[in-house]
Order: C-alpha cells, then sequence, then structure tokens
C-alpha cells in the first residue's frame, strides 16, 4: 500500500514542474489505453516504409518506432514537451545568399531540451526509486509527432510537422517515458481543414498528399541527410538557396504567419554566421572553419563537403 500511495502522481504537478524548468508545452498520453490508434499508426508508417519514402534513413525502420513498448514493457504512459524556437530574424532572397533552415539557426537543440528532459525525469525518480524513466529529444526510436499529437500539444499536419495552436509549428518536441500510470490529456484534433498551401508550395512536391512526405523528393532531406557526392538533378535544379534544411512548407502555414511568438530561449536566437551567409563563402569552407563555425550547432550533422557540396550546386546555377 506504501509503494502504490508514493508511485500514484500527480499529472498536473508533472505538468507545473515541466514548465518551472522551461518547456512551453506538455501533455501527457497513455501507452496502454489506445491499442487501436496505434495500431493504425502503425500501419502507416508500415505503408510509408514500403513505398521507400524513408530514402537512407534507415533507422525509421526500427521495430519500436512502431511498438513503443518495445522501448520498455514497464511504461504506461508518456509525457509529450514542446520548446518554442521561433525568433523574428528574415533571410534576404538575393540570389547569392544561402538559405539555412531556422531550427539551427541557434545552439543544438538536443542539448537544451535534454538538459531540461533530465531535470524532469530527476525530479520525478527522487520521489522514489521504484519511478522508471527515459527520454528522447529526436534520436531515439519513438513517433514523436504521434505521441505529441495524443497528448494534446498540437496536431500532424498535411506537412508532417506538429502544429500548435500557441506557436504554429516552430516548436522542438521531446517526451519521457514512464511507468507512472497517469491522468492523461485529451489528444488534439486537426485543424488543417482544406488549406493546401504547403502541398502546392513545395518546389519539388515531396508531399505527395496530405500527411505523406517523400523524404526522396525533400529538399531538407538531401541537403542535411544525403551524403552522396551529388544531388539528384530534380532536387538540385530547385533549391533556389537552400543549403541546410528547407522551411517552404512552414513558412506558408497560415498557423505560423498568424501565431509564431518570439522564443524566450536565448539559445535559440542566431549565431551571426547561420543568418544569410553568402554561397560563395560555403562552398569553400575548410574543416577548420566548418569546425569552429558550428560548434554546439545541430548543423554539424551536415559535413564540411556536403556544405560545399550544396552551394556549389547554387553558385553554378546563378
Amino acid at each position: 500500500m506504501s509503494n502504490e500511495k508514493k508511485l500514484s502522481f500527480s499529472s498536473e504537478e508533472i505538468k507545473q514542474e515541466a514548465l518551472k524548468i522551461g518547456f512551453h508545452r506538455v501533455g501527457i498520453a497513455s501507452i496502454t489505453a489506445n491499442l487501436a490508434k496505434q495500431a493504425e499508426n502503425k500501419q502507416r508508417l508500415q505503408t510509408w516504409l514500403n513505398k521507400g519514402y524513408q530514402a537512407e534513413m534507415t533507422w525509421m525502420s526500427n521495430s519500436k518506432r512502431q511498438n513503443i513498448q518495445e522501448c520498455g514493457e514497464d511504461f504506461k504512459s508518456v509525457i509529450s514537451v514542446a520548446l518554442n524556437y521561433y525568433t523574428p530574424i528574415q533571410r534576404s532572397d538575393e540570389t547569392n545568399i544561402a538559405k539555412i533552415s531556422r531550427y539551427g539557426w541557434g545552439r543544438d537543440y538536443h542539448r537544451i531540451i535534454t538538459k531540461k528532459l533530465k531535470l524532469l525525469s530527476n525530479w520525478l525518480t527522487k520521489k522514489n526509486d521504484q519511478i522508471k524513466v527515459r527520454y528522447y529529444v529526436d534520436t531515439g526510436p519513438i513517433q514523436d509527432k504521434f505521441w505529441a499529437e495524443e497528448a494534446g500539444i498540437g496536431w500532424v499536419a498535411k506537412n508532417g510537422n506538429v502544429i500548435t495552436k500557441d506557436y504554429g509549428s516552430w516548436v522542438f518536441l521531446g517526451e519521457i517515458l514512464t511507468n507512472l500510470e497517469l491522468t492523461t490529456d485529451k489528444p488534439h484534433t486537426n485543424h488543417c481543414g482544406t488549406c493546401t498551401r504547403c502541398l502546392d508550395a513545395c518546389p519539388t512536391q515531396a508531399i505527395t498528399e496530405p500527411f505523406v512526405v517523400n523524404a526522396n523528393l525533400c529538399i531538407a532531406y538531401h541537403t542535411i541527410e544525403n551524403r552522396e557526392p551529388n544531388l539528384p538533378e530534380e532536387i538540385a535544379s530547385k533549391l533556389n538557396g537552400w543549403v541546410a534544411g528547407c522551411d517552404i512548407c512552414q513558412d506558408v502555414c497560415p498557423w505560423n504567419q498568424r501565431f509564431a511568438k518570439v522564443t524566450d530561449i536565448p539559445d535559440f536566437f542566431p549565431y551571426e554566421a547561420n543568418v544569410n551567409p553568402k554561397l560563395t563563402e560555403l562552398a569553400q569552407m575548410t574543416e577548420t572553419e566548418w569546425d569552429k563555425r558550428f560548434q554546439g550547432s545541430a548543423l554539424r550533422r551536415i559535413k564540411p563537403e556536403m556544405w560545399r557540396r550544396n552551394a556549389q550546386l547554387q553558385i553554378e546555377k546563378y
């Protein structure tokens, strides 16, 4: 009886602590109470994989993504969190200027969210050593967008991003799995309506249908993940300045245009070198310059030869 009492935890108490730590949104979903919905989501993922839409992202086929219980049989709940990263800096439209996705302008979000998740996890486990936790920041085999929707954070939009009513889709996601059985939030409803702006704006038609993104056609995938020395011509010819990710489908979203709020996290504000760099500068970047420029940045995932490749393609075009 004593252990049961100690392990009974207030969801509201957890949410208040998460907000105190600095998360902008927090919600809770049950791992055991929505099995039919999880099965539908599993089938959607498998259909996407069967079409080869994951390109070379082999980690997307990890079976844990289709069955969260493989992450740990004792886990009962998902605590989903979100951080707003929007900053009001604008990109140049000049053809000699490179475009970098807004998510990578500042400090590596993995570090920032991991630190906050660790604080929340430690706060939980200090209450009782029987409380089990495991946290992820989009590096673990879990469908963070699905669980964010289940936890009421926002909804998975037609462009594949999670949109929140408070911040649009300019949010980073994280989650804590726990063996606590918690009071859950109502899953978020979808508010994309009949809007197709993201589909219409994508220059490579990577959003093949609402809610389905083909990585093989995605500028963000090719500039960040594609390690090949050359990019497919259908991608290279439509980069339009993008060298690290792509924000087109977010920039045109009405929710982002109306409800984006400037973040209160200084680390997300841009490093000076990450906004409007010259293509020629990136095309000639050395290993040493790369190492110095992207210290503490999520953009380190893009290796020096990839920066040079992505930039050089633009110079050749213009």
